[in-house]
């Protein structure tokens, strides 16, 4: 009987703290899960690149539910990730990092070939057709609060059906 309660109480001094460790990483999940909600991202999508090519660009309408700003960019398929715009100064098309894209609530910002977009720099590897590429994108509220929104991005030579067709059109270049 004494070994019999024994092994019944080494049973519960193993199983009481994983199932609290258990709990515990379930609470993270479930409370990190909400922060990427403040967005929707639709229409996602990388341009394919060839053997060589140091940079592609990544596209892709979002929707907060809050006002909100992209203060940056995170994939391991890139050296750097940035937000970047794309505008005409004169005659010149010039291409820039920008520090915060702004998300008013309730407003879908595009971010496509010529305008704001995320821009892949040193490339680790070549993005290949019909892959798909991890990108963690980071907002910061109005509070200062950093959330972040992780996306499987297919990886395509255009844009998906659905998507804007005017980026069909128009190459990126960098």
């Amino acid at each position: 009987m004494n070994l019999q309660r024994f092994t019944t109480a080494m049973r519960m001094s193993v199983c009481i703290p994983a199932i609290a460790m258990c709990s515990a990483l379930f609470v993270g999940a479930a409370l990190a899960h909400p922060d990427a909600a403040h967005v929707e991202a639709q229409n996602a999508w990388a341009r394919a690149s060839v053997p060589g090519q140091q940079a592609s660009g990544a596209f892709m309408r979002l929707t907060a539910k809050e006002p909100l700003k992209l203060v940056g960019v995170e994939t391991p398929v890139a050296g750097v990730a940035e937000v970047h715009e794309m505008k005409m100064e004169g005659d010149v098309m010039r291409m820039r990092a920008i520090d915060a894209l702004d998300l008013p609530q309730g407003v879908p910002v595009d971010l496509k070939p010529g305008g704001y977009h995320v821009m892949l720099q040193q490339l680790k590897a070549p993005l290949v057709k019909d892959t798909q590429v991890p990108i963690t994108l980071v907002f910061k509220d109005a509070k200062g609060e950093l959330s972040r929104l992780h996306l499987q991005v297919p990886v395509r030579t255009a844009p998906p059906a659905g998507g804007d067709a005017a980026t069909a059109h128009h190459g990126h270049m960098h």
